[in-house]
């Protein structure tokens, strides 16, 4: 399904949505990327590999093309299809010579067993799908897939397979992807990302709160809230300090210079989510919103 351009960090077992974040696609489109990313461990069995299948199903019908193409039309660094073609090769699924257009470069071709086992591992990728979605209805279904393909569909290759454009979990990641990397270049200026804007956003709602606090509204690991903070510390948009009554608690407060950031960040943030929902009309757009909010809270 690809992995997101930015890897979300492994949510903890909260499914809440804070209202000031609920509303806000960027961090929708994250959560859903995060809760993908969970789903291909709990669900595909050990030997599948959700990119390798993405692959494969990429050279169906005799084709050849470079690892970078493939990068590219699957939504996976180029670190990670360097190793997900070795796999591939290693087990006798696909053919991988030096490209003939760039030899620095190699190609790869599927063989009948690469045809075979993704045959067999399409299976899995309909249980995930299944899982992703048990909550939703089919026409539920159908529409979430057709929004996000609409928001996306300009900038994939056209020879995108059909299972992935069918994908709910590959079309998620993709819209992550893009959104990420806009919201990103936008945010560069401010040095800050787009997941410390989710932290400024998080702490302007609710004032002062513990990292646990936080952790659980954003929907992400303690670690990765204590990874957050260290860099809002350093540039001086947050402050940790211990409770008089207990002092093993850290309780995070916004340093003054937080809020002129967060004021500018969110202007740049309206410009990039303009660009990247353009294709989508207003009711669309707040139906993309219901669903992935639901997607975020379902059990």
């Amino acid at each position: 399904m690809g992995t997101p351009a930015m890897d979300p960090a492994r949510p903890g077992t909260s499914r809440e949505l804070l209202p000031a974040l609920a509303e806000l696609p960027g961090h929708l489109v994250w959560r859903a990327a995060a809760r993908v990313t969970v789903a291909l461990d709990e669900v595909l069995p050990d030997g599948v590999d959700i990119h390798a299948y993405a692959v494969l199903l990429a050279l169906a019908g005799g084709v050849t093309k470079s690892q970078q193409a493939l990068s590219n039309m699957v939504s996976v660094s180029r670190t990670t299809m360097v190793k997900v073609a070795a796999d591939l090769a290693a087990q006798g699924l696909v053919v991988r010579v030096r490209n003939p257009d760039d030899r620095r470069s190699y190609a790869l071709t599927r063989t009948p067993a690469g045809a075979a086992a993704a045959r067999t591992w399409r299976r899995h990728a309909e249980d995930l799908e299944d899982s992703i979605t048990a909550g939703f209805t089919l026409d539920e279904r159908e529409d979430l897939r057709t929004l996000l393909l609409r928001v996306v569909e300009q900038e994939l290759a056209p020879d995108t397979p059909e299972p992935l454009l069918e994908s709910i979990g590959f079309l998620i990641t993709r819209v992550h992807f893009r959104m990420h990397r806009d919201f990103a270049d936008a945010l560069a200026p401010l040095d800050i990302e787009p997941r410390h804007f989710g932290v400024l956003t998080a702490l302007t709602a609710t004032g002062p709160a513990p990292q646990a606090e936080l952790a659980r509204n954003m929907g992400v690991s303690g670690a990765s809230v204590v990874q957050m903070v260290d860099d809002l510390e350093r540039r001086g948009l947050v402050e940790r300090r211990r409770l008089e009554t207990d002092r093993r608690t850290q309780v995070l407060h916004l340093l003054p210079e937080a809020t002129k950031v967060l004021g500018r960040a969110q202007e740049m943030a309206e410009g990039a989510l303009d660009h990247r929902l353009g294709p989508l009309s207003r009711k669309e757009t707040s139906r993309l919103v219901e669903l992935l909010q639901r997607f975020i809270t379902a059990p």
